[in-house]
């Protein structure tokens, strides 16, 4: 079982940056695989990106590549979500979520565990 805190949404000006965490706790496993997704209103669930734990290798979706970063702190259980050069369309609840797995994926189906959510507004 693995749980999911995530943190560090917020209203930022077209441009700006924010920097999102998800601290994973419970029992945890080495081939244990971290994605991003983020949900507009009427919209749905798209993939963000996505990282493994112990090796480090990272999927981005087209639409976020140059601009987000994912990188992890073992030390902290801890993945981080970096989003520079944030648009409007950007707007949206963002979660991380987990498998045990040692492949990234970009199906949320793949994915039985899930954050809470945290929102992020991109607006003037």
């Amino acid at each position: 079982q693995v749980q999911l805190v995530e943190s560090g949404g917020g209203l930022v000006q077209p441009g700006g940056s924010l920097r999102l965490s998800c601290a994973a706790s419970g029992r945890t496993f080495s081939n244990l695989n971290v994605g991003w997704f983020r949900q507009a209103p009427g919209k749905e669930r798209e993939f963000v990106a996505a990282i493994n734990w112990s090796g480090g290798r990272t999927n981005y979706a087209d639409s976020v590549k140059g601009r987000f970063t994912s990188s992890r702190d073992n030390a902290k259980n801890t993945v981080y979500l970096q989003m520079n050069s944030l648009k409007p369309e950007d707007t949206a609840v963002y979660y991380c979520a987990a498998r045990n797995a040692v492949r990234t994926s970009t199906a949320s189906s793949e994915y039985p565990y899930w954050g809470q959510g945290t929102q992020v507004t991109v607006s003037s």
